[in-house]
């Protein structure tokens, strides 16, 4: 790996499939794994933040700051408290975002412009995007490397990700001819319910070798952990949810090697 950081955009326009738990729980797994991480809430929710136990409205900046173009990515940057795993907070204000910048010029590639040179002390750069396919996810997509879809174990599982991808195909065709798919993470899987398996099974035969191996299990410690402002690891780490995260950090750091 080169001295840039790899950027991991984390994305899917539905909600509730586990795109910010595994943001938070990937991020800390790797920092365990002693890989120098960021990473960045793009949700105006800030599940994120809240997650890493970082209140936004107690902060003087967030990554709004950056698209309002008051702030460079280092001025914003928080410690987590978790070694070797920086935040850029999120805030409310980012709402506002996407309509104040339907005018401007250059405004999908903002965030890659702001990146460009700030990350390089790290080795994986995270982004969280919001559940929707608007102008905060193109930018996230548009600075990355590569994606990573959280696919929850249901019924219209397939038709959400057939949406995601052609959004991905526009934004090759014009902005990032070089994103790629990191990898699709089946996520809330339950062994026992026969639609988990019947979806599994599924998705793997469509998408071969871009499904991880690793799937993520419906588990009680990674919904109670970010209440409590930790990633499960620091939370309850023999849970079974903390051990996925940590064999699924194993497998990016392989895929990437």
């Amino acid at each position: 790996m080169t001295n840039m950081g790899k950027i991991i955009a984390i994305a899917n326009q539905k909600g509730g499939v586990a795109k910010t738990t595994t943001a938070i729980n990937l991020a800390a797994s790797l920092s365990v794994a002693e890989k120098k991480v960021l990473l960045i809430d793009l949700d105006p929710q800030g599940n994120a933040s809240s997650g890493l136990g970082v209140n936004s409205d107690e902060l003087s900046g967030s990554v709004y700051d950056i698209f309002s173009g008051r702030n460079v990515v280092s001025e914003l940057l928080v410690e987590t408290g978790i070694p070797r795993l920086d935040l850029l907070p999120s805030h409310i204000d980012l709402v506002g975002a996407e309509v104040e910048l339907v005018g401007i010029k250059g405004r999908e590639t903002i965030l890659k412009d702001h990146l460009a040179g700030e990350t390089d002390q790290y080795d994986y750069v995270l982004i969280d995007c919001p559940p929707s396919l608007g102008l905060l996810t193109v930018n996230a997509l548009t600075a990355a490397d590569s994606l990573l879809i959280p696919l929850q174990c249901e019924y219209y599982a397939m038709e959400g990700l057939k949406q995601l991808m052609n959004t991905v195909m526009l934004v090759q065709g014009s902005l990032n001819p070089t994103i790629r798919i990191e990898g699709i993470l089946l996520t809330m899987y339950d062994r026992r319910n026969n639609l988990s398996n019947q979806v599994s099974s599924e998705i793997r035969t469509h998408f071969g070798d871009q499904v991880f191996k690793k799937v993520i299990p419906r588990n009680i410690t990674l919904a109670e952990a970010p209440s409590h402002g930790k990633p499960a690891l620091y939370y309850d780490a023999l849970s079974r949810g903390a051990q996925a995260y940590l064999a699924l950090a194993k497998e990016v750091i392989e895929r990437g090697a």
